[in-house]
């Protein structure tokens, strides 16, 4: 991946965004400078000066895709890391994986069954770590089922950029869609992170939606987790003017907003 670039426009917005477009990653992944102001040249002779500007990856960014690369080739099945998890022999998972069971599909009862394996599955995780929490149930825009774990000092349950949230998501939902025998989705949170993330991302996906219409083309937004990738893509769910798609191979797969045609 390329990690700096300079470009040139009639402003300083319209170089941000070609360099954006080179590195091929949205402006919260980046830093600037402007190497040249526009303006007119002295005593009127020549054609305008154009804006240019440098723009270099954030050396966080490029430590967040390097982790998830390395993640990515030591990564296992779901069923494998559940079983190390329980530490017990479990049954085979079907051919194919688990079947997905949307809300509408289940009781009251039903939903308080899944609640409760998963608040079994953090707590044994919790128990683990030797952490004491509260873990509270919430009921997501789509359907989802939201635990949050709230306590004390649990930045270790987050870890760097949210990595080790996500892999105590995946943890999570393993050894629960396998007591279950079926998939339902359960969304794991700390403190309410994924929520503040999320309005973060709505933003994001909000600057890149208004910027793919100002150039009037596609804006491939930094690489992201599936979970983030979907809080963009539903962000602009409703935005006419744009549509949205994932492209790329993980680690590096990425949103592309791109203007709505006819």
């Amino acid at each position: 991946m390329k990690r700096e670039t300079t470009a040139e426009g009639t402003t300083v917005e319209e170089a941000l965004d070609t360099a954006l477009a080179e590195l091929g990653v949205q402006q919260d992944a980046v830093q600037y400078e402007v190497v040249g102001e526009p303006g007119k040249r002295l005593f009127g002779l020549g054609s305008e000066r154009r804006a240019q500007v440098r723009v270099w990856l954030r050396e966080e960014f490029v430590a967040e895709i390097s982790a998830r690369e390395q993640e990515e080739a030591f990564s296992t099945e779901d069923s494998t890391v559940a079983e190390a998890a329980e530490g017990v022999q479990s049954p085979a998972v079907p051919r194919g994986g688990f079947p997905t069971v949307a809300p509408e599909e289940l009781s009251d009862e039903d939903l308080d069954r899944i609640a409760d394996e998963a608040v079994s599955s953090i707590q044994s995780v919790l128990d683990g770590f030797g952490i004491e929490a509260t873990i509270e149930e919430y009921e997501g825009d789509e359907g989802e089922i939201i635990l949050d774990i709230v306590g004390g000092d649990l930045g270790l349950l987050i870890g760097r950029h949210g990595r080790t949230l996500d892999a105590l998501q995946v943890l999570v939902a393993a050894i629960t869609n396998r007591r279950l025998g079926f998939r339902y989705p359960v969304l794991v949170d700390v403190e309410g992170y994924r929520n503040r993330r999320r309005v973060k991302l709505e933003e994001i996906g909000q600057r890149a939606a208004d910027r793919a219409v100002r150039q009037n083309g596609p804006v491939k937004l930094r690489p992201m987790s599936a979970l983030e990738r979907r809080v963009v893509h539903v962000a602009l769910r409703e935005d006419q003017r744009v549509v949205t798609a994932s492209e790329g191979e993980e680690p590096f797969r990425s949103v592309v907003v791109s203007p709505r045609r006819g």
